[in-house]
């Protein structure tokens, strides 16, 4: 699903990703957007944060709540501002205006490799249950609860947990987990890993400021270790 407001952007994209073999449906506004996922769920989403009526960040935010559907944004600029909102608002990834269509066609294939069902390969893909205070995460089942209530995780956060869990009070730099999680083998935006942490601290914490599971190491990267 490609949701853009700009005809000539999205025509131009329509027929860029149509010949690497997407099948494209378009929409012009987030209202249409949304209500075409309603009837014809995508595999992946992207989308304008520019747009009339609802704007990308709230389309973005109803599409996370819905359920785990890849969201790559297009912004007409790198502002941090505008990358860390759309981030924080659930988005997989991001592209900035104008966008080179081979770019954009790498980083959606990108997207749907990483939330594929490829963590059995993955370190510390062992079956079983973990309990790590109130929180149980089973890999083999690729489950995550809390207490006694199952905790729905789209594929990167799951992807996230599983990589810092694998290696308990294991110091991780953001470059390690954009390789490893993202596998982004460059010098990759640690932005992407932020914002993700923010998201599942917000589902696997009791208060998301003092995380008990998900520490931050200043000036380094994160660790999991229940306190």
């Amino acid at each position: 699903m490609l949701i853009e407001d700009d005809s000539s952007v999205r025509e131009g994209l329509r027929l860029s990703l149509s010949r690497h073999g997407h099948e494209v449906d378009v929409a012009r506004t987030g209202e249409d957007g949304l209500r075409r996922l309603l009837t014809a769920p995508a595999d992946i989403v992207v989308l304008d944060l520019m747009l009339p009526g609802i704007d990308g960040f709230e389309v973005c935010r109803r599409i996370r709540a819905g359920g785990p559907t890849p969201i790559v944004m297009l912004t007409a600029r790198g502002d941090d501002l505008d990358v860390v909102s759309g981030l924080e608002a659930g988005a997989d990834d991001y592209v900035i205006k104008p966008v080179r269509p081979r770019v954009l066609e790498a980083r959606i294939r990108a997207v749907l490799r990483r939330g594929g069902p490829a963590t059995e390969t993955e370190p510390g893909s062992a079956t079983g249950q973990e309990v790590h205070g109130d929180l149980t995460i089973d890999r083999g089942a690729l489950t995550v609860s809390k207490g006694d209530v199952p905790i729905t995780l789209p594929p990167m956060e799951l992807r996230l947990l599983l990589e810092l869990s694998a290696a308990y009070r294991q110091v991780f730099s953001r470059q390690q987990l954009l390789e490893s999680v993202w596998e982004l083998d460059f010098l990759g935006d640690s932005r992407l890993v932020d914002a993700c942490v923010q998201r599942l601290r917000t589902k696997i914490e009791d208060v998301p400021s003092k995380p008990r599971y998900i520490q931050t190491v200043r000036g380094f990267g994160y660790r999991f270790g229940p306190l």
